[in-house]
């Protein structure tokens, strides 16, 4: 069946113009004609680029701590309210059907009105949740709790596009190291969360109100600059991915297609070609193992008689391995290509989930989890990068959310099949449901319509 292949913005083309290929074709024929050559690495970032990117970075640095609320603080909010141990996992879900829900919409928003826009709609959004948060403590209500927690998930969700920003504004060649420094800032983020709370509990005692209620409400504080930041970054990274030659004097983009069709704007035509193929299944897998592992770790290392505290380590290292090497792998995905980093990515959550139910040695399961979420940040980079590199500008957004779409479902099905296994088998059980779950992913990444079409090779 033939399918429209979507190709890099290309000066002598508009920019919703693409040259069509049939997917059988894509498998066999040989590699196109390279985008962004090795020797694109030593072109220059431009200044507003790195200030773009400075901006993005440190806005995703301020606001991750608030999106740390919800590990650190959904599930007592969901014993407190709704009374049942049954409910501690609904904070996490409500958060993966947020994304599901709202990932392909921003896409749509952010195609149309551009990525300052996606972003800016999204944080909106999750300062109403957090303000809500805050008032289901105070009202004891739990169905205000469901909501507030879906508004603050919708926002978190619409706020994934920060990634494209990044993608859109670098050359192919150091696209993934582009990414790597706005992911690196969701670990400065993270590392916040303890102090955002520590604030609220003084907060709390001074004034007499519930420490998670004030916690919450603390922020908006955190959103409000984060907006600031992002209201100043022009002009709009889409505009700059419309024009790269622009930007980065001495680029040179491959010839025009010889033929041109409308682009594909649906999730179909992007599955139905080998590469965003096999980023859309490396990022769901990815993402769902890792969903599957962060519920199963804790009781894993309580089950084996280890304390919260040396639990709660072992959850910031995964946390320090998801974001910590972000740049790092996103160099190494721009140097050996987007197809060898997923696979590798997805190689190394396997191995990371074989190490956390089977022993019962505290620095083997923390070295599991890590892993977890080091293969993660591998498969998330490369394939993110991997979308921006085929898909055009004008529909990026769509095809970034469509990917997120699915992760989203991933995060949602794979934890709540985790549980049944689980119960019926025991802990170990769960190694191969992740091991099956990954492997789908990479029997489309080692196919050859999955191979890296940009001619990207190492330096």
């Amino acid at each position: 069946m033939s399918a429209v292949v979507p190709q890099p913005p290309q000066p002598a083309v508009p920019a919703d113009r693409v040259d069509p290929v049939a997917d059988g074709a894509a498998t066999q024929a040989p590699p196109q004609t390279a985008v962004s050559l090795p020797g694109d690495r030593d072109l220059p970032v431009p200044a507003v680029v790195r200030r773009n990117t400075l901006l993005l970075a440190t806005s995703q640095a301020i606001v991750g701590a608030g999106t740390q609320m919800i590990p650190s603080l959904g599930a007592i909010m969901a014993l407190q309210l709704g009374g049942s141990e049954a409910l501690v996992g609904l904070a996490s879900g409500l958060l993966g059907v947020s994304r599901f829900l709202v990932a392909y919409p921003v896409g749509q928003l952010s195609d149309r009105r551009g990525r300052v826009a996606g972003i800016l709609s999204g944080q909106a959004v999750s300062l109403v949740g957090a303000l809500l948060l805050g008032a289901c403590i105070v009202a004891g209500s739990f169905p205000l709790f469901v909501v507030g927690m879906m508004v603050f998930g919708l926002g978190v969700g619409a706020g994934q596009q920060l990634r494209l920003a990044a993608a859109d504004m670098f050359l192919p060649a150091r696209r993934a190291e582009g990414l790597g420094y706005v992911l690196t800032g969701s670990l400065i983020g993270v590392l916040g969360g303890p102090v955002l709370i520590a604030v609220a509990e003084w907060a709390g005692v001074r004034f007499g109100a519930p420490t998670v209620a004030v916690a919450w409400w603390l922020v908006p504080a955190l959103i409000l600059p984060s907006m600031a930041l992002i209201a100043r970054v022009r002009p709009d990274p889409r505009e700059i991915a419309r024009n790269l030659t622009r930007y980065y004097p001495g680029y040179v983009p491959p010839p025009a297609p010889a033929v041109t069709a409308p682009a594909p704007a649906g999730l179909l035509d992007w599955l139905r070609y080998g590469p965003t193929r096999a980023a859309y299944a490396a990022l769901a897998m990815a993402q769902g193992a890792m969903a599957v592992m962060m519920t199963i770790t804790p009781l894993a290392l309580s089950h084996h008689g280890h304390s919260l505290t040396a639990i709660s380590v072992s959850v910031a290292l995964h946390v320090v391995g998801m974001f910590g090497f972000s740049l790092p792998l996103g160099r190494l995905s721009d140097r050996i290509g987007r197809q060898a980093t997923m696979l590798a990515g997805t190689a190394v959550c396997a191995a990371g989930a074989l190490l956390v139910p089977f022993s019962s040695e505290y620095a083997v399961a923390t070295l599991g989890i890590f892993l977890v979420g080091l293969g993660w940040s591998a498969a998330t980079v490369a394939a993110t990068a991997r979308i921006a590199d085929v898909v055009p500008a004008g529909a990026r957004g769509r095809a970034v959310g469509a990917g997120d779409t699915l992760a989203g479902a991933a995060s949602v099905v794979f934890p709540l099949l985790a549980g049944p296994v689980v119960l019926a088998f025991g802990l170990n059980a769960v190694v191969p449901l992740v091991l099956l779950q990954l492997l789908p992913a990479a029997v489309l990444l080692l196919r050859p319509a999955a191979r890296d079409d940009l001619g990207l090779s190492p330096a």
